[in-house]
C-alpha cells in the first residue's frame, strides 16, 4: 500500500519534492512499529533503508569500553536517520533504539540514494544536517570527559538549550531522567538528585512538560567548573 503523500510532506527532508518524486518514494516505503527499548537499527550492520520517524522518539546510543550505554542524539517525529550508512554503504556506527513506542517509515537504500544524489535540495539538507550532527556528537563526547556527573548534567542541559533554539531558556519535551543518565554516563538516581539540587537552588524549574532554566549563568559556571556543585 503506497505511503500517503500528505504524510510524506510532513517529513522535512522530503518537503518541496515534485509530486512524481514523492509518489515514487511513497510507493516504495514501508512502515514498522517498535516497542519501547526495541532496536530499530543495529550497530555494525549496513542500514538497508533510510528511516523516517512518524511518531514516538528514538535515541542513538553507543557503549563505552566498560559496557556503559551512552546516548548520542535523539530523533524526533518528522526527522530521519541512518543517512551516513546510506551514503557510504558502510556499517552503522551506533545503535538506534526506541525510547517510546514508535512508528517508523523506511525508504529503501537505492531510492534514498537516488534522491540524495539527483536532487540538489535534498543533498544540501543531508550534508548540512550531517555537519550539524557531527558537531553535536563531538560536543557530546567532550562532555563525557568531564569528571563530575553533576558537571556533565549541567553541560548537557546547556546543550539541550542550544538545540531548542537560540536565546531560549526553556527546554521543551526534555528527556527523562533515565535518558539523560544514558547521555551523561551516570545513574538515574544521580540525575534525579542533581535535578533536586538545581531546583532547590532556583537554577532550574519544571514548568509543565518543559524545563525552565532560571539562572543560565550559574548553570554554565557549574558546567565549566567555575562553581562547585550545590550541596544538599
Amino acid at each position: 500500500m503506497p505511503f500517503p503523500l500528505i504524510a510524506l510532506q510532513a517529513f522535512e527532508l522530503l518537503r518541496g519534492l515534485p509530486p512524481d518524486q514523492l509518489a515514487m518514494a511513497g510507493q516504495q516505503m514501508h512502515e514498522s512499529t517498535f516497542a519501547r527499548r526495541a532496536i530499530v537499527i543495529k550497530k555494525d550492520e549496513p542500514s538497508p533503508a533510510l528511516g523516517f520517524l512518524i511518531e514516538g522518539r528514538l535515541q542513538a546510543v553507543d557503549f563505552t569500553v566498560d559496557g556503559r550505554e551512552v546516548g548520542l542524539y535523539f530523533v524526533e517525529p518528522g526527522d530521519y536517520f541512518g543517512e551516513l550508512s546510506i551514503i557510504d554503504g558502510e556499517r552503522m556506527s551506533e545503535f538506534v533504539i526506541a525510547v517510546a513506542r514508535s512508528r517508523v517509515a523506511f525508504l529503501p537504500r537505492g531510492t534514498a540514494r537516488t534522491l540524495m544524489f539527483s536532487m540538489p535540495s535534498i543533498a544540501e539538507r543531508v550534508t548540512t544536517r550531517l555537519a550539524r550532527r557531527l558537531r553535536s556528537v563531538s560536543t557530546q563526547r567532550r562532555l563525557l570527559g568531564l569528571a563530575s556527573p553533576f558537571q556533565r548534567l549541567c553541560a548537557q542541559l546547556l546543550q539541550l538549550l542550544e538545540t531548542s533554539g537560540g536565546g531560549t531558556i526553556t527546554i521543551t519535551s526534555p528527556p527523562t531522567h533515565q535518558e539523560i543518565a544514558i547521555m551523561i554516563n551516570a545513574s538515574r538516581e544521580t540525575v534525579t538528585r542533581a535535578f533536586q539540587l538545581l531546583q532547590s537552588q532556583r537554577i532550574l524549574r519544571r514548568d509543565g512538560n518543559s524545563l525552565r532554566v532560571e539562572d543560565p549563568g550559574q548553570l554554565r559556571a557549574i558546567a565549566e567548573g567555575r562553581r562547585e556543585a550545590p550541596k544538599a
